[in-house]
């Protein structure tokens, strides 16, 4: 990926985050979450608190992706956030989306929200991720109302 005007900290984590995603392998993701992480699923209104949550659903998102590919990613002004455009194959569907990552000043990734575009690719994610992580996506959502 090019390189980006991010905080210093912001950018090793990215790179680190893009190594895992090559690798398909989020063993170290927890590394990079801050504890109070809030993760924002394209398909839950509430969102999802904490660092073990967060890394359970990004860890099954790798593995339910088929044919993942990030295509663009542009940052903030502050350096501390960054959009990655992607595109991917969920059950034989087709979708493209953006994952919208917010650094803190330590580098640590304090909110990640998805979302997802066309209808059928969001639905067949929706139903694979709840096959897969239903009744511990129930048990772990926010009781706070989604921003």
């Amino acid at each position: 990926m090019s390189a980006l005007n991010l905080n210093t900290q912001a950018a090793a984590s990215l790179e680190r985050w893009h190594q895992m995603v090559a690798r398909k392998d989020f063993s170290k993701l927890p590394e990079l979450l801050a504890p109070d992480i809030v993760f924002r699923s394209p398909m839950a209104h509430t969102p999802y608190p904490g660092a073990p949550v967060a890394a359970t659903i990004l860890g099954t998102v790798l593995q339910v992706f088929g044919d993942f590919v990030y295509h663009r990613e542009l940052a903030t002004a502050d350096g501390l956030s960054v959009v990655l455009e992607f595109s991917a194959q969920v059950n034989g569907r087709d979708l493209k989306g953006i994952d919208m990552i917010r650094f803190d000043e330590a580098g640590k990734i304090v909110e990640f929200e998805v979302m997802i575009r066309p209808m059928s690719g969001l639905q067949a994610l929706g139903e694979e991720m709840g096959r897969r992580l239903g009744g511990y996506l129930s048990a772990n959502k926010a009781s706070a109302p989604a921003n």
